[in-house]
């Protein structure tokens, strides 16, 4: 299982958490893309990375209703994945081609509230799911149980994406997945700890 911190809990020090999550062995870093469209909460500007070192692949995922704009910053910083929040639009498949196009990973998250049929047509067509545990737009929320459910549907139906979970991740939200999906998402659960590295080790195991 792969792991891709989040630094959500941390953007007024964004920079100082690039430099932090530089020196783990993260697999991704993982930026959460807010600007009060989709949820009443902001986080970053993505130009705002542009001029930063950094050493591990991105891992953006956008929660916008101004994805034209935001897919297209998104793709300047050149991430491995760029997903998008399922809910943000009536025409993902467009964004899904865009992003496909310039030969990025392309994923597709859903809410807590999100039936799984709604997004079957899309399934061949993306490189990751990502389950929410939380409702997409705010870090520190509790873990929802009945995700666990829905992760072993998926995989029950077989899969050739990959699985990733985001959202109230803690040691036994991990123990619990950690033979279901391929990517966790963890964000306070490392940010909020004095030692990063230590954590992410622990998760790793």
């Amino acid at each position: 299982m792969k792991v891709s911190v989040s630094i959500l809990k941390k953007a007024n020090n964004y920079k100082e958490e690039v430099i932090k999550i530089n020196k783990t062995s993260t697999d991704y870093l993982h930026l959460d893309i807010l600007d009060n469209t989709f949820a009443p909460n902001f986080s970053f500007n993505l130009s705002d990375f542009a001029s930063l070192k950094i050493d591990k692949p991105l891992d953006i995922h956008i929660m916008s209703t101004n994805l034209d704009y935001q897919v297209m910053e998104a793709i300047k910083l050149k991430p491995e994945i760029i997903t998008i929040q399922y809910e943000c639009s009536k025409d993902i498949s467009k964004y899904i081609k865009i992003i496909k196009d310039n030969n990025i990973k392309v994923g597709l998250a859903i809410n807590p509230n999100t039936w799984l049929f709604k997004i079957k047509k899309h399934l061949n067509d993306i490189d990751l799911l990502l389950v929410m545990g939380v409702y997409a737009g705010f870090g520190g929320q509790k873990f929802i149980p009945k995700t666990y459910k829905r992760i072993k549907k998926l995989n029950k139906f077989g899969r050739k994406y990959l699985l990733a979970l985001d959202g109230g991740v803690n040691e036994e939200v991990i123990n619990n997945v950690k033979d279901d999906i391929d990517i966790i998402v963890v964000g306070s659960y490392v940010t909020t700890s004095d030692d990063y590295e230590k954590v992410i080790k622990e998760i790793k195991r």
